[in-house]
């Protein structure tokens, strides 16, 4: 069976294949709906039903709890619908960035390992760079057509993109990237897409935790704020496993002496100590220090403890979020999600995993 769906207030109308979540026939279909995580877990895609009846697969009470599914919201990113429905997403248009999706062939211009598993992957697109919201992701596809979400790491509008992709043994994804990807071949790349990126008309301290590979969307969004003269305070947190996890290091510290309110701080969670980092979750870290900063600055650190443990954020299984002080996602990530086609990919790296 095939169901309607009319997106409300301005459309347009879809078909939806029954068992087909909304938010995959919305992307499919090039259909703009507001999103990040794809897997149940963020809320930004929350939208209110109108009419007609869904069925949720599982997903988080914090991107929808029980109170908000009885008013009637429901997550098109894990919701299939059992007939034809209308619904209007909570996040306004506003906030969703205007930039035009793309189909494009991209060559791979250059190769780097950055770390003992994580590869930087640039690529120049056909028809000219790619104008983007820092934070967004895009889809790239291998020849055979396998597919999989990453992050862009630069800036808007730089001739190269830039990808930070982690080998995930048995990936079919990565591994090829690991092992055969060589400069010189082409890519398909589909993007921008999501709706969890930089605003850059916040004035307010921004704060960004990432884990592994999930520093791709930081990076873009610190160079783009610095890059732009946005002079608030900005607080990266990145966690590691061990030292040879971390990555960029300098690169952060020299954008610190460009923007003098930023603070990076690495965080290993099986480090010796001693080093130039702290050791523990990183987690743990931002939430001692929260703690420590609501007593100073409560319009930064009020909920932000409390909020990361709600959701279990962890430096081990790559998890990544980065919220400015307004309580709104900017721009998180997921490192991992559940396995597609039996492999532990990365597939969705631009995922929001909560609001803090």
């Amino acid at each position: 069976a095939i169901h309607e769906v009319d997106l409300r207030p301005q459309g347009p109308r879809f078909p939806v294949v029954e068992g087909e979540t909304i938010l995959k026939a919305a992307i499919d279909q090039n259909v703009a709906l507001p999103h990040g995580c794809k897997i149940g877990r963020c809320g930004l895609c929350k939208s209110r039903l109108i009419e007609g009846d869904v069925l949720h697969r599982e997903h988080s009470d914090f991107a929808l709890s029980q109170d908000e599914k009885a008013s009637g919201l429901v997550l098109p990113c894990v919701a299939t619908p059992v007939s034809d429905v209308s619904l209007a997403p909570v996040l306004l248009d506003s906030s969703m960035p205007g930039h035009e999706l793309r189909e494009f062939d991209a060559r791979v211009s250059a190769l780097e390992n950055l770390t003992h598993d994580i590869m930087l992957v640039r690529l120049r697109p056909e028809g000219g760079p790619l104008e983007f919201a820092p934070g967004q992701y895009s889809t790239l596809s291998l020849p055979d057509g396998t597919a999989r979400d990453y992050s862009m790491a630069n800036r808007s509008g730089a001739p190269d993109l830039e990808f930070h992709i982690r080998r995930i043994p048995g990936g079919r994804f990565s591994e090829h990237v690991h092992t055969q990807l060589e400069p010189g071949e082409v890519l398909r790349v589909k993007g921008p897409l999501g709706a969890a990126h930089l605003r850059t008309d916040h004035d307010g301290p921004i704060l960004a935790v990432a884990g592994g590979s999930g520093l791709a969307p930081v990076k873009s969004i610190v160079e783009s704020a610095v890059w732009l003269g946005m002079r608030q305070p900005i607080h990266v947190y990145f966690g590691a496993r061990e030292e040879r996890d971390l990555y960029l290091m300098d690169h952060f510290r020299s954008l610190g002496k460009r923007h003098p309110g930023m603070t990076f701080t690495p965080v290993l969670s099986y480090g010796p100590g001693g080093g130039d980092y702290l050791t523990g979750m990183v987690h743990d870290v931002l939430a001692r220090d929260t703690d420590r900063g609501a007593q100073r600055a409560p319009h930064l650190f009020g909920h932000v403890g409390e909020g990361i443990r709600c959701i279990g954020i962890g430096d081990e299984n790559g998890e990544l979020i980065a919220a400015d002080a307004a309580k709104r996602v900017v721009r998180p990530e997921v490192a991992s999600k559940p396995p597609r086609d039996g492999e532990q990919e990365t597939i969705a790296h631009d995922q929001a995993v909560g609001r803090v």
